[in-house]
């Protein structure tokens, strides 16, 4: 296969800034393409957040404007070379936009910050902008998500015929469809496109008299991913997971495809997590059980050998199923388990959490957090991981915990059913517990045959190997995308 000159472009890119899969993802997809042979460069802002010491970023005599509504802004471009993976990372600065430490919420109202469209309008033209300074033509440009996702417009309009882009071809991955860019109509002018892009019915941000930056990068570009091939069915099937946009995808179907994210064995991996303190291995089981003592220690729960632990690292939010977890909690609670929580999100899920943490004191322990730590230290310690997701485009954490042991219990839906195979009793086959309706009451009963498969050590033990042995590597990811990056390029 050739090699090929690959630009990814994020808001989020681990280590450097994540709050999600989103991150994760640009944090090990380049590397695992650069592996392969290609020539991959990185782009993400430069936030305020991000420790220059710690990132060993060189400040960049590369500085150039960027026009956003008709004004120049100032851009400085930083660069950081990563000599063992031989990626580059090139962080976008302005002040204005992205001096602040946060990356998309604003502290003081707990909503968007209210510049968001512009914010991004800035990085998407200065994405392309530092490309046209680099003297490096990518065959492609892969934009990740709504904060990207007017790059594929900006190259098949304002950039179209530009030398630096005559071989290139854009793909926009859809890491979740619930978050599109949503903007007022009358923000459109910002964008800097053609009027007609914005007419009622055929301009392709155009939604419901608002501007939708996901719903325009769809239209534009010449090639869509999303991150599991369930979930590639599901968006186009209608409103339940299309969000709105379904029609759109289907019109496009041809050029929508889904790839699997994967996982980075060298940061989610129990024989060398830096985060747990005891490691184990498949065959060495012994740290599993000593990092789930001290997990329940410093939770303040009680250990108990015969009681599983099962454990959520999640946002609080509808769509990772916590009105199932509000209504049938105290049925939850009667069984024979554990739980420790960590995530934030929607208040009334913090103030459940808060009230179940005091009426079953010995049963759970909620950190209303983003810990990066905490969370390594959830998978090496758990017996279970819960995902009851009403809707789950990829989800890395069931793949996580299968590497740890932690055998997943989730719904039938997007990455987790490309990922999770239910538990055969009769064939021991199978690899976690699976739901298919979203019911409190499939959920329960998923959770009731985890708790008493448990109680059989031989069987369970066999369940956790069978999870610890799976392969979802980057690797294997790495290597269809770099299939569909060729195809594209040769048409």
């Amino acid at each position: 296969m050739d090699k090929l000159r690959i630009l990814e472009a994020a808001s989020e890119v681990a280590p450097f800034a994540r709050t999600g899969g989103l991150g994760d993802v640009l944090g090990s997809l380049p590397k695992a393409l650069a592996k392969l042979g290609h020539d991959v460069k990185v782009v993400m802002p430069r936030y305020g957040a991000i420790d220059i010491d710690t990132s060993r970023l060189t400040a960049s005599t590369l500085e150039f404007q960027v026009e956003v509504s008709g004004t120049p802004r100032v851009c400085r471009a930083e660069h950081l070379r990563d000599q063992r993976t031989k990626t580059d990372y090139y962080f976008l600065g302005n002040e204005q936009y992205f001096g602040r430490r946060e990356f998309y919420l604003d502290p003081a109202t707990g909503k968007d910050f209210a510049d968001n469209d512009e914010r991004f309008v800035f990085f998407s033209r200065a994405v392309i902008e530092l490309v046209k300074r680099l003297g490096w033509n990518p065959h492609i440009v892969h934009a990740h998500d709504w904060q990207a996702a007017l790059i594929p417009a900006y190259l098949r309009t304002l950039y179209a015929g530009h030398p630096a882009f005559a071989d290139t071809k854009s793909v926009l991955t859809i890491h979740n469809l619930g978050y599109q860019g949503l903007f007022p109509g009358k923000r459109f002018p910002l964008l800097g496109l053609p009027e007609r892009m914005f007419y009622a019915v055929t301009g392709p941000f155009e939604f419901f008299g608002k501007v939708n930056f996901l719903k325009g990068g769809i239209a534009t570009a010449d090639c869509i991913t999303t991150v599991s091939e369930r979930y590639a069915h599901e968006i186009q099937s209608g409103s339940e997971f299309g969000c709105g946009l379904e029609g759109v995808l289907r019109e496009r179907s041809a050029r929508l495809t889904g790839i699997l994210n994967g996982v980075d064995y060298l940061v989610w991996s129990p024989s060398r997590d830096k985060h747990i303190p005891f490691h184990f291995n498949l065959s060495n089981l012994s740290g599993k059980r000593q990092n789930k003592i001290e997990l329940l220690r410093s939770a303040g729960l009680p250990m108990r050998d015969s009681v599983p632990l099962i454990g959520m690292v999640s946002r609080l939010t509808d769509q990772k199923g916590w009105d199932l977890l509000a209504e049938a909690a105290d049925r939850l609670f009667t069984m024979n388990l554990q739980m420790v929580v960590l995530g934030n999100g929607e208040a009334k899920y913090q103030q459940l959490l808060r009230e179940l943490e005091k009426k079953y004191s010995d049963k759970v322990k909620a950190y209303l957090a983003f810990d990066d730590t905490l969370a390594h230290q959830i998978e090496a310690a758990a017996d279970m991981f819960l995902m009851p997701s009403r809707w789950e485009p990829c989800g890395l954490n069931q793949m996580y915990s299968l590497k740890y042991g932690t055998v997943p219990i989730v719904r039938e839906v997007g990455g987790l059913a490309d990922t999770i195979t239910p538990f055969d009793p009769e064939t021991n086959d199978g690899n976690g517990f699976v739901f298919k309706e979203y019911t409190a009451e499939a959920m329960l009963d998923a959770v009731a045959q985890a708790v008493s498969l448990f109680a059989r050590r031989h069987s369970w033990t066999r369940l956790m190997k069978a999870g610890m042995a799976s392969d979802f590597s980057w690797e294997v990811s790495a290597r269809k995308y770099g299939e569909l990056f060729h195809q594209l390029n040769t048409r």
